[in-house]
């Protein structure tokens, strides 16, 4: 029987047993169990892990483990640069869009609000995120670990947080979007992009109150939603210079060391 000792950092513990967080452990492993097949039945999603070092050398997800392979697992890393390892996926290039599954409606206005084209319909079934996720080149986001283990699913996000706030500055952390923001340049509802528009255009839709207090909106063409800087924006605004804030890296150690 093959056996391999698994030693899991930072936020990838809190997909495992209380039992086995934040010390190694050792289990038996499937025959010809590859590195990826094994973190995902310990628990953890691929979409998870960033960097794998097998006894000690970095090592792809195709890795067939051995008896005795000693396997650290790690999530992403901040600003810390690991570019001479063997990076597990690769990120776009250009500007990254979402679709987010039916729980995380919150999440998507948000992301929305700061500009980033992010996909929503509570109607969405698992199988329509996954093959929007796929054919789009977008990054899936789910609190939903099981979906983001099927073997289509490149590019993903699990969000721990609960809160839409909280989850949004999770995401900002993690996929380091605080200089991508551009605020108020999406309709929240259709995710597409809103244009300025003349007082005289839109006067009839307005309150009487916002008549006289504002000169400038902006509006979707698709719905006709009419937008403007009132008390909504001012919080919305004040949550974005929160969210953008730079988040603490994530450490990787200097020599990841196994405990017995």
């Amino acid at each position: 029987m093959v056996t391999a000792t698994f030693r899991f950092y930072d936020q990838l513990n809190d997909f495992l047993p209380r039992e086995r967080r934040g010390r190694a452990f050792t289990t038996p492993c499937a025959r010809e169990a590859t590195a990826k097949h094994m973190v995902e039945a310990l628990g953890v999603p691929h979409t998870e892990v960033e960097l794998l070092l097998v006894n000690g050398e970095s090592s792809g997800f195709d890795r067939l483990l051995a008896d005795g392979d000693r396997v650290a697992v790690y999530p992403a890393f901040g600003e810390l640069d690991v570019h001479t390892l063997q990076r597990l996926r690769s990120w776009p290039a250009e500007r990254l869009r979402f679709v987010a599954d039916a729980h995380l409606g919150g999440l998507a206005r948000l992301l929305r609000m700061a500009g980033f084209d992010t996909l929503y319909d509570n109607g969405y079934h698992d199988a329509d995120i996954e093959r929007i996720a796929r054919e789009e080149g977008r990054v899936l986001l789910t609190r939903d670990r099981e979906l983001l283990k099927r073997r289509t699913v490149e590019l993903g996000c699990y969000l721990h947080a609960l809160d839409p706030p909280e989850q949004l500055r999770e995401l900002f952390s993690r996929l380091r979007l605080a200089g991508e923001v551009r605020a108020f340049t999406l309709c929240l509802h259709c995710n597409l992009p809103l244009r300025p528009v003349d007082k005289g255009e839109v006067l009839e839709q307005l309150p009487p109150r916002v008549r006289e207090s504002h000169a400038e909106f902006t509006t979707c063409d698709a719905c006709r939603r009419v937008y403007w800087k009132g008390s909504h924006y001012a919080r919305m605004h004040d949550l974005l210079e929160g969210v953008t804030a730079r988040a603490a890296d994530v450490e990787l150690p200097p020599t990841p060391q196994l405990d017995a």
